[in-house]
């Protein structure tokens, strides 16, 4: 097998692309085919040391992962050879094989198509805990997705439209905002035009005709953080995602009492361990709307594994529209 190594976390530039002996699956493990693996947020701050999971060294990137499995280790009842699975293990995807936890293996129906299984559970996952289970989104609510074009801002888009919510969308270009309305979205900010902070509050409280917006879904963070918090309606719920605008932002309390809004933590990945039985309804669910049509993971591109440093360098100009995938 070959893979990319990280044998240390200075970036990028430090991954080299190794021959590997390819290994055996032990008990409740599987030998996973690497067909796609698509590329996240985390999987660029883990090559620099800045996650919040730090690897033993060396380590094989790459969070999120599709293809067939070629072998199974004892006691692995629910996966066989020749299945086709999707699987998000942390690390290990940027390569031809991998050994993965068969509990963290979610069975492909007919019909899945590898690229869509492998920008499929992180972003899905994290959108449809965000704001069906830590939101409660009840059909007719306003939510307002920031970063709506990238990998997890596409993913919340589709679901809060299948839940029967009002969409605005905010992205950085008429080019990305323009997809966020083909996806669904009733309205658009392009938040490049508007200046920080009162413009960007302006054209929220114009886009929810003055009322403002029931959930917020923010991964972005930064500078976008407050003013959004600030044009929240009454009882708002503000779901903390992520922080891809590079800062963490610091909001003054008072605006929870003002607004009695509330400011919702959305850690997916300690969810799904926490709660493997909720999380597999979730993760079943999610299928059957894939099967029905109601949602697709927005790809923007495929490229060969062997040019994951090209890929990370074009999710770093943030001219990414929905997920990057590598494929073998």
């Amino acid at each position: 097998m070959h893979a990319w190594l990280c044998e240390n976390p200075t970036g990028v530039d430090a991954l080299t692309w190794k021959e590997l002996p390819t290994p055996t699956p032990g008990p409740g493990q599987v030998l996973i085919e690497i067909k796609a693996a698509s590329l996240n947020f985390p999987d660029l701050l883990i090559v620099q040391n800045k996650y919040q999971m730090k690897p033993p060294l060396p380590f094989v990137p790459g969070s999120e992962y599709a293809g067939v499995v070629q072998a199974v280790g004892d006691g692995v009842t629910n996966l066989k050879p020749g299945q086709n699975v999707a699987c998000l293990s942390g690390t290990g995807g940027f390569a031809t094989h991998v050994i993965a936890p068969a509990a963290q293996c979610m069975p492909l129906p007919a019909g899945f198509d590898l690229v869509d299984a492998a920008a499929f559970i992180m972003t899905y996952g994290t959108s449809w805990h965000a704001l069906m289970d830590r939101a409660q989104l009840k059909a007719g609510e306003t939510v307002l997705v920031l970063g709506a074009a990238g990998g997890v801002g596409t993913a919340a888009i589709q679901i809060a439209k299948a839940a029967g919510a009002t969409v605005i969308a905010a992205a950085s270009t008429d080019e990305k905002c323009a997809l966020c309305e083909s996806l669904g979205a009733d309205r658009s900010i392009n938040y490049s035009t508007h200046a920080l902070p009162t413009g960007f509050r302006d054209a929220i409280k114009e886009a929810t005709g003055g009322r403002g917006p029931d959930v917020i879904y923010d991964p972005v963070g930064g500078d976008f953080a407050e003013p959004a918090f600030r044009s929240i309606a009454w009882r708002g719920r503000y779901l903390v995602v992520g922080f891809a605008g590079g800062g963490i932002p610091a909001l003054p309390l008072n605006l929870t009492l003002l607004k009695g809004a509330s400011i919702v933590g959305v850690f997916w990945g300690d969810f799904a361990r926490r709660e493997p039985k909720a999380n597999a309804h979730m993760m079943s669910e999610l299928a059957t709307w894939y099967e029905q049509g109601k949602i697709k993971p927005v790809i923007d591109s495929t490229m060969p594994m062997g040019e994951l440093k090209a890929a990370y360098a074009h999710m770093g100009s943030r001219g990414v529209k929905g997920k990057l995938v590598m494929v073998n």
